[in-house]
């Protein structure tokens, strides 16, 4: 193929390959230089390329496993505050963990856009933030196994030709990724959705009980299980009386902050926290995540020092 139709076959495969390569990864960070990379190698291969053997997807995704797996060798797994020890009984937040220890969140924008409803519903579902945190319990190619055949629907023989494997060692890494899945599955949540009126009136009640710092009403809000956590410290609370003893005790620390809604992020709402500078400038301060059960907030996810990275979810560098 000639350059310009090299660049019209490939490049609407990026949004799906950020999909795959986000919950292959599991930081979405490291996302766009594994598509950069993917679309690199296919520009550079693309004379070697046979339709008879494989759709330009297949051939595609398993240029980009291969860039996934060399990323993962020798990674550590990452995970969710709650994923790695118990919830804390005191204040003291202790030191930070490593960037490289935590799921991030992807903005919905650098996705694939799909019409469908029932279909995009399965698409958040499957980059909801939990769930990319219960894949990260997977090695690497069985993680690889499930997203292939379980979200992105490839066949049995494809997977294989991804794995570049036989369809006997695809089949067993999918069955043994499916039952350890099965012990960390997350439970079900409310699908976000900026068109929800109830969704946005219960955003609008948490951040109007947050910036007023209304406890009783901020504790209405949240579900008997919720849980918060505060990455990069380990550091997370369990249930809506902790949560609203710890915002009452930080209430000098964020007497100033504001909130705003931003877009949607790996099947979760969000807010931009920001907090006044030395002059008084409100500043980004915190990325917050907010997944929804029923007519309650299920989980809140507090990604601090995110500020260089709010214009992806559709923030202001400053209020």
């Amino acid at each position: 193929m000639s350059a310009p139709s090299a660049e019209t076959a490939l490049e609407p495969l990026r949004g799906p390959l950020t999909g795959y390569c986000y919950r292959m990864l599991g930081a979405a960070g490291e996302v766009d230089d594994a598509v950069q990379e993917t679309l690199l190698r296919a520009h550079r291969n693309l004379h070697r390329y046979d339709c008879a053997r494989a759709s330009l997807s297949t051939w595609v995704h398993a240029i980009a496993t291969n860039v996934c797996l060399d990323l993962l060798r020798g990674a550590g797994r990452r995970a969710l505050p709650w994923d790695l020890g118990p919830a804390s009984t005191t204040a003291e937040l202790g030191a930070p963990l490593p960037a490289t220890q935590w799921v991030e969140p992807l903005a919905h924008s650098r996705l694939e856009q799909v019409a469908d409803p029932s279909e995009l519903a399965v698409r958040r579902e499957t980059v909801r933030l939990a769930f990319v945190a219960a894949l990260q319990w997977l090695p690497p190619r069985q993680r690889a196994a499930l997203v292939l055949r379980d979200v992105l629907e490839f066949t049995a023989a494809e997977t294989a030709q991804i794995l570049e494997c036989s369809a006997a060692a695809a089949n067993s890494a999918l069955q043994r990724a499916r039952a350890t899945l099965e012990q960390h599955r997350p439970a079900p949540a409310q699908a976000a959705d900026p068109e929800d009126p109830a969704q946005q009136q219960l955003l609008r009640d948490y951040v109007a009980a947050f910036e007023s710092h209304d406890v009783d009403r901020l504790i209405g809000l949240l579900a008997q299980d919720v849980r918060s956590g505060m990455p990069p410290f380990l550091w997370w609370l369990h249930g809506p009386r902790r949560i609203g003893a710890a915002m009452e005790a930080g209430a000098e620390y964020c007497a100033e902050d504001r909130m705003v809604p931003g877009s949607l992020a790996s099947g979760c709402l969000t807010l931009g926290q920001y907090r006044p500078d030395a002059d008084g400038v409100l500043r980004p301060f915190a990325l917050l995540l907010l997944e929804l059960r029923g007519d309650r907030v299920a989980e809140i996810v507090t990604y601090l020092g995110w500020g260089d990275r709010f214009a992806e979810f559709g923030l202001p560098p400053r209020l």
